[in-house]
């Protein structure tokens, strides 16, 4: 497993962006897909976005979509979840999860993950 750390929550107004980071231990970030998850309060978490080991393979929910933006930078052990027009459904803490494991899929379920961050708390306003 790897260890995942999360930073770059906040308050934000309606419409604001937030770009959240998750860097990781180890030297095989590479080979890991990446994913963010999100989990309102009395809500179960759900699955917003993820990227595979290549940078062009990217899934999103549908409620993010054209909203966020997921990338990653291998050099530096870190993906990124740039959100932007920020709705108040949007608030959540936000997590980042990891796998190693290959399988076929968008990686949009909790049990694709191995590893997980704390989380990050995001909160909108309106």
């Amino acid at each position: 497993q790897v260890q995942l750390v999360e930073s770059g929550g906040g308050s934000v107004q309606v419409g604001g962006s937030l770009r959240l980071s998750c860097t990781a231990s180890g030297r095989t970030f590479g080979s890991y897909a990446m994913g963010w998850f999100r989990q309102a309060p009395g809500k179960e978490r759900e699955f917003v976005a993820a990227i595979m080991w290549s940078e062009l393979l990217k899934y999103y929910a549908d409620s993010v979509k054209g909203r966020f933006t997921i990338s990653r930078d291998n050099a530096k052990n870190s993906v990124y979840l740039q959100m932007d027009s920020l709705k108040p459904e949007d608030t959540a803490v936000y997590y980042c999860a990891a796998t190693a494991n290959r399988r076929h899929g968008q990686y949009s379920q909790i049990y694709d993950y191995e590893s997980w961050g704390q989380g990050t708390q995001v909160t909108v306003s309106s």
